[in-house]
């Protein structure tokens, strides 16, 4: 089947990232990809011109006759014009140091909460970002302040419902016209609605299922393909899925039959994305972090777990939102919540290292210890 304008547009834009970096993806010199913009406009005058033609239908086909027009100008083509599509402008990252220098990230569920604090420290350690939520209002306001504080274009928000495939891919085509591709996604996006299995309704069950599992699963599916064309385009050039679970992914949780089931769903889709996005440069692991205790999802005065569990009796004789959280500090052996902190170590660590994958990291203060 022919490749649709906007398939090779999602070809075209993340090979040029490639193709066009000098030096070494995962070190010095030139230790990051370009950045490459689309538009649908003609190309000026020293852009190198390309024409696609009708039989290049696969990846490899377009990456090869990129690869050959660009051969004269190599790292130094400023825009590139694709007869039929628009013209792609090349530049290099900002010029930026840290642990995510010169990287792109996306990180959905990031208009608050945990997803909004790890868009903040990547962009702090020199990340291009990219919030996206279902609150897209929120998303755009905090990619805003980002901006404001670290420069233009340093973060971007946008409109994303994890559970629709058609939203995902429009987001995912947005970053791909403005970045030109992405280093990072972050599935961070996710919800939780406890109860008893002999009472919850069914529609909470498929709720927060649809987010936490299938939203991780549309995520992958709609941004691998991207990734897989940079390392298509350059053999060292590699990429990383982290998808935020749980320690309740890694044991059970009473009268959270929902949310644990969705987030040891999520470690098997990630040990098998992990063993099939292999060959596609792509690296795929979770981390199980603890309870995130200062965050909406616990501390929310409305619908926070705390005030869900005392509801629902989850705790014995407590009778107030402070009786249920000192009664869950007290089961982390290190006697406090996690904090984005202690989960942005395991994030660049597992950026860092190359010899890693389908792995689920526990961040939990020693309350779940692996077996």
């Amino acid at each position: 089947m022919a490749l649709t304008d906007r398939e090779k547009i999602n070809i075209v834009a993340p090979a040029l990232r490639a193709i066009a970096a000098g030096g070494k993806p995962h070190g010095p010199p030139g230790g990051a990809l370009k950045l490459v913009r689309f538009e649908k406009c003609e190309p000026p005058a020293e852009a190198v011109t390309v024409e696609l033609p009708a039989g290049a239908e696969t990846p490899g086909e377009i990456v090869d006759l990129l690869k050959q027009a660009l051969a004269p100008a190599g790292c130094e083509a400023g825009a590139v014009g694709v007869k039929g599509l628009g013209t792609f402008s090349i530049t290099e990252p900002p010029a930026t140091a840290g642990r995510a220098a010169g990287k792109v990230a996306v990180i959905t569920g990031a208009a608050q909460g945990f997803g909004l604090e790890i868009a903040r420290d990547l962009a702090a350690e020199g990340a291009c970002v990219v919030l996206s939520d279902i609150d897209d209002e929120g998303a755009i306001a905090a990619a805003g302040e980002i901006s404001e504080k670290l420069g233009p274009g340093r973060a971007l928000g946008l409109s994303m419902d994890v559970t629709c495939g058609g939203s995902v891919a429009e987001a995912v085509e947005v970053v791909v016209d403005t970045y030109g591709g992405l280093d990072l996604l972050v599935s961070n996006a996710g919800v939780l609605k406890a109860g008893s299995v002999k009472s919850q309704p069914a529609g909470d069950f498929e709720f927060v299922t649809s987010v936490n599992y299938k939203g991780y699963f549309l995520c992958v599916q709609k941004a691998s393909p991207v990734m897989a064309v940079q390392h298509l385009a350059r053999a060292d050039c590699w990429s990383d899925i982290i998808q935020i679970n749980s320690k309740s992914g890694l044991a059970g949780s009473n009268r959270n039959a929902a949310y644990a089931g969705s987030k040891f769903g999520g470690i098997g889709l990630t040990q098998s994305f992990a063993l099939e996005l292999m060959a596609d440069g792509v690296k795929v692991n979770s981390i199980c972090p603890g309870n995130f205790f200062d965050g909406p999802l616990w501390s929310d005065g409305e619908t926070g777990l705390f005030v869900q569990y005392l509801r629902t009796g989850k705790v014995p004789g407590a009778k107030t939102i402070a009786d249920v959280r000192k009664a869950y500090e007290a089961k982390v052996p290190m006697g406090r919540g996690c904090t984005t902190a202690d989960v942005m170590k395991a994030v660049y660590y597992l950026m860092e290292q190359q010899y890693e994958t389908g792995q689920a990291v526990p961040v939990t203060g020693g309350q779940v210890m692996l077996k």
